[in-house]
Order: C-alpha cells, then sequence, then structure tokens
C-alpha cells in the first residue's frame, strides 16, 4: 500500500475526481484527496481556472502544500493538470518523497528548485490537447533529465480525460493511465 495524495484539476473536487481516486483506493493504495477550492466546482474548465486566477496559483500550491501535513513522509503526490503545481511542489521539496504523478500538464524543474535524486516520476499527456500544448516541452524536458521517469502520450484531443464526468472523458486512455499509474505506484510502495 502507497500513501497518495492527489489534487484535482481547475474544475474542483468533481464527482469524475473523486471516481477517479477511488480506483486506487480499490486497488488498495491509501488516498488523499484535498479540496483545493473549499467545495467549489466548476461547469467549464475557463469558469475553474478563473477562479484559480482569483485564488492565486501560489495560494493553491500553499493550499497543497497544507494537505499534505500529517501524511507520511513517504508519499507520492499526483496531481491532474491544475493540481500538477502542488503535486510537483511536494515531490521536489518534501522530504521523504517517494515520487510524483502528472497528469495534463507539468512545468520546467527549476520551478520548484531542482529534481531531487531517487524521487521517481511518472507523467501522462493527450498527444494533441491543446490546452496542455504548452505544459510538453517541461514533461518532455522532465522525462530526459529525471533518471527513470516515463512519459506517456495518449492519443486523442482531450485534456482531463480520466474525469468520466466531463465531456474529455475517454475510459481506454484512462484504463491504460490506472494501470501504469498503479505499477508505478507498486514499484516506488
Amino acid at each position: 500500500m502507497t500513501s497518495l495524495l492527489l489534487f484535482h484539476h481547475a474544475q474542483g473536487l468533481t464527482d469524475g475526481v473523486r471516481r477517479f481516486a477511488d480506483r486506487f483506493s480499490a486497488a488498495g493504495h491509501d488516498v488523499a484527496l484535498p479540496d483545493l477550492y473549499d467545495g467549489a466546482t466548476f461547469a467549464t474548465l475557463e469558469a475553474g481556472v478563473a477562479h484559480a486566477e482569483q485564488i492565486g496559483f501560489d495560494r493553491i500550491v500553499e493550499r497543497g502544500v497544507a494537505a499534505a501535513e500529517g501524511l507520511p513522509a513517504e508519499t507520492v503526490y499526483a496531481g491532474l493538470s491544475l493540481g500538477v503545481l502542488p503535486a510537483q511542489q511536494l515531490a521536489q521539496n518534501r522530504p521523504g518523497a517517494l515520487g510524483a504523478l502528472l497528469l495534463f500538464s507539468a512545468v520546467p524543474a527549476q520551478t520548484f528548485g531542482s529534481w531531487p535524486a531517487g524521487v521517481g516520476l511518472q507523467l501522462h499527456l493527450v498527444e494533441d490537447d491543446p490546452i496542455a500544448e504548452e505544459d510538453r516541452p517541461a514533461a518532455e524536458e522532465l522525462a530526459r533529465t529525471v533518471d527513470g521517469a516515463e512519459l506517456f502520450l495518449y492519443p486523442g484531443t482531450g485534456h482531463l480525460v480520466v474525469d468520466d464526468g466531463l465531456a474529455d472523458h475517454d475510459e481506454a486512455a484512462t484504463a491504460l493511465i490506472v494501470v501504469r499509474s498503479l505499477a508505478f505506484l507498486d514499484e516506488l510502495g
């Protein structure tokens, strides 16, 4: 069993995100699913991003770091799109971090310092996702420079493909993401 802290995307802690997290719990992992928006969810990505901008991205990262308090040091941090920000910050800076699962986004390692030796990394992007297009170079750089990192690309144009409550949902991609992510967690745990 691995401790997993999963951060939601810009539309908030939706039921689809909860069901995605349930797949990891069902596999025996201890999943924490904090709500960075205090219960707010948004029907569109644009509205969710506007809310995140209003809160401030630094504040969202701070909320994510606070959510890790009380969790074991040996935790894997996962983020869906916007949730990558606190996940990547914690993976790079919280002592004892096991790894990071970054889905649909990434930022250059230097945003949060350097990538620590021994911290695992797995990235998942949709090949023709116009929303994550600007994040792809950072993901590719991380995959090249972090020892043992894996970058998986999925066909399609959707963004939040693992959230079954959104139009971009792709069950085939979700199933493969879950299989690969569970193998990663098992390796680290």
